[in-house]
Order: C-alpha cells, then sequence, then structure tokens
C-alpha cells in the first residue's frame, strides 16, 4: 500500500503533478454604479457616431457641480451633447466607445461642426436680420 503523505514520483525521478479538486467558478465581480453608467453613456456615444457617419470626436468640459458635458461631433458634421456626473465617468464613457477626445473646442475640431439655419438665428440672429431677442421683461 501506497503513502499517501508522499508525492508520487515518475519513471524519471520527477514528482507527478497531482490532480487538484476542480474550483467553483467564480462570478464576475458587479459593475459599479459608476460602471454603470459609463457603459450606458458609451452606448449613446457609440449610437450617435454610428447615426452620424460612422464616426464621432468629443470634447469633455466642466460645467458645474456634478455636471460634466461630453460635446461630440460626428464625422457628418452634427454635433449633439451628453451629460455625465464626473470627469472620470466621462472618460471612462469615451474610452469604452472608442471616442477620440480634444482638449479644447477650438480649431480644426470646431471647424468641423456643422450648423444649420436654426444656430445661425439664435447665434448671431439680430447681427444677420433674423430674429431678435425677445425683450425683457418690464420690471
Amino acid at each position: 500500500m501506497a503513502d499517501t503523505t508522499q508525492p508520487e514520483t515518475n519513471e524519471s525521478g520527477e514528482t507527478a503533478a497531482q490532480p487538484s479538486a476542480p474550483e467553483a467558478p467564480s462570478k464576475p465581480p458587479k459593475p459599479s454604479k459608476d460602471e454603470k453608467r459609463a457603459e450606458r453613456l458609451a452606448r449613446e456615444i457609440t449610437a450617435f457616431a454610428t447615426s452620424h457617419g460612422g464616426g464621432a470626436e468629443g470634447q469633455i468640459a466642466h460645467v458645474g457641480r456634478g455636471v460634466v458635458r461630453i460635446a461630440l461631433v460626428g464625422a457628418d458634421g452634427e454635433w449633439g451633447v451628453l451629460v455625465a456626473p464626473s470627469q472620470d465617468g466621462a472618460r471612462r464613457a469615451a474610452e469604452i466607445a472608442g471616442l477620440t477626445l480634444h482638449d479644447d473646442f477650438d480649431g480644426e475640431f470646431a471647424a468641423k461642426v456643422r450648423t444649420g439655419p436654426y444656430e445661425w438665428t439664435r447665434m448671431a440672429g439680430i447681427q444677420l436680420g433674423g430674429p431678435g431677442n425677445p425683450p425683457a421683461p418690464a420690471s
């Protein structure tokens, strides 16, 4: 009868590997609330990019307490904005979606934005002869 406390050796004198008990499959850790938000934002970024020429670029900017803006510009020049609760969450969403991020919204990046009649009348309507801002209410 073999001694069970001694490891078995093969013909060349090497210790044979003992079969180990199968490990129970471990469940993957639950994603955190922040990770779920980032994944949801990433899906929105991807949907935007898909519907606007297959690609998009963005810029992240702090707006206020607990609010971060992700400005998106599609490959076709259309633009949109998403809101995230934190810089880290916005950056994580951009990373998941594969979004190219710019430091500033100026220069070459800003030149990609295509504006329509609505934006022109709202942004520069008074100077271009469009509708002016409504008068301020009387005090």
